[in-house]
């Protein structure tokens, strides 16, 4: 769907000349690996606008990135140089690569940059003083640019060196990258069309009780999947056998559904399932009420009912706002749910009857499974950053960029 989008309240690359100017911009290259190979590439392409652009305009580009959590210091299965390799095929040209991302071999990197080139540094949290915003890492880090532009939205819930930092000790702009997902979040989920739908699974109501408290007051219809819902029902009393459950929550869930009530939001949880003894791929296993369980089975995906009950609701509402499975999608035959629902919400999106925005990793991944990943309106690549943008948090990293403006949900 085509939609317009408010200017942008931070400035951008529209308000700076970066011709003959050492640009230093955050990406998030953190991309799943395998044995050294790239197993997603989706955060790669993502960025690549955003560096062709200030390339062309004869920026000197210098990128800035983490892969993975190393603990104690450099380590070859968290180091960038594969990714410079794979980065260097999707834009078609040499990507140089500096075996640190600070001191005399970053310098001497940066120094030998001409108009249009670019340089990837390796793995900032090679260094502890990245997480820690130190200020000290911050100089050092600044002393290689004369701007820098913050491309990662992914990342911009951490208050780190080369994500917060860094926007405090040169002049700051949003990337490309920043500025499409900030743009479309803030139309879609600021302003959105309406009724407003959220679909929220995954394993656990813990990871997810702030967001669920800021979406009841903000959406029309909230619909509970995943091995979370299994909380819910127990908590209403439903019977569900041997499933993944958090009783110790139960309180919470209840709270949870009465404050939904009052907030006129519909809460639905599944009223059916498919069940097994055990989580296990092409086992055997039957579509049952949830009232029928036995205490012998796992609940491990919504049944047919529940899949009709998503459709009707998806056929009711304007704007989708989807994070986490329904049920355990990566073994079949617990996949048909969430392919279900990715499917009709794709349908309805390329038909112009619904918005449709979505992010996590689990979220992606099922999208791309159902094939549904292009039709969505909108896919943030973002993890944590967007769980907690849709519960109304502030980001350091976008904060940084454009003051005490608050376009959250």
């Amino acid at each position: 769907m085509t939609r317009t989008v408010p200017a942008s309240p931070f400035p951008t690359l529209d308000d700076v000349v970066v011709t003959g100017k050492r640009v230093l911009v955050r990406v998030d290259l953190n991309v799943p690996m395998d044995n050294g190979i790239i197993t997603d590439a989706t955060r790669i392409d993502r960025i690549l606008p955003n560096i062709k652009e200030i390339s062309q305009k004869g920026g000197k580009v210098i990128l800035l990135s983490h892969l993975g959590r190393p603990k104690n210091g450099p380590e070859a299965k968290t180091s960038l140089k594969p990714v410079a390799v794979e980065l260097e095929r999707h834009l078609g040209r040499y990507v140089a690569f500096a075996s640190d991302c600070v001191g005399d071999v970053a310098k001497s990197a940066a120094s030998a940059l001409k108009e249009g080139d670019i340089l990837l540094l390796e793995n900032t949290r090679f260094h502890p003083q990245e997480t820690k915003n130190d200020p000290a890492f911050v100089d050092a880090l600044a002393e290689l640019g004369d701007i820098y532009v913050n491309d990662a939205f992914s990342t911009a819930h951490r208050a780190h060196a080369t994500t917060e930092g860094l926007a405090h000790k040169l002049p700051a702009y949003a990337g490309r990258t920043m500025q499409l997902e900030l743009d479309m979040l803030t139309s879609m989920l600021a302003h959105p069309e309406r009724p407003l739908a959220a679909i929220v699974g995954g394993a656990k109501v813990s990871t997810k009780l702030e967001l669920l408290g800021n979406l009841m007051r903000r959406v029309e219809y909230l619909f509970i999947g995943g091995g979370m819902a299994n909380t819910f029902l127990a908590a209403s009393g439903k019977p569900i056998g041997k499933s993944l459950c958090e009783m110790d929550l139960a309180d919470v869930a209840r709270k949870i559904m009465a404050d939904a009530e009052a907030a006129h939001c519909q809460l639905v949880l599944p009223v059916d399932a498919i069940v097994a003894p055990k989580l296990e791929a092409n086992i055997p296993t039957r579509a049952i009420d949830i009232d029928a369980i036995t205490e012998n089975e796992m609940i491990l995906d919504i049944g047919p009912r529940s899949i009709s009950k998503i459709v009707t609701l998806l056929g009711s509402a304007r704007t989708l706002v989807w994070n986490g499975p329904v049920g355990a999608f990566e073994v079949p035959p617990f996949h048909v749910g969430t392919m279900a629902i990715a499917k009709v919400a794709a349908q309805l999106t390329k038909v112009s009857a619904l918005e449709t925005i979505a992010g996590g990793g689990d979220t992606i991944a099922a999208l791309n499974q159902a094939g549904a990943y292009d039709d969505f309106t909108y896919v943030s690549t973002a993890g944590g950053a967007f769980l907690e943008w849709l519960e109304g948090k502030l980001l350091p990293g976008v904060e940084a960029l454009r003051g005490s403006q608050d376009f959250t949900l």
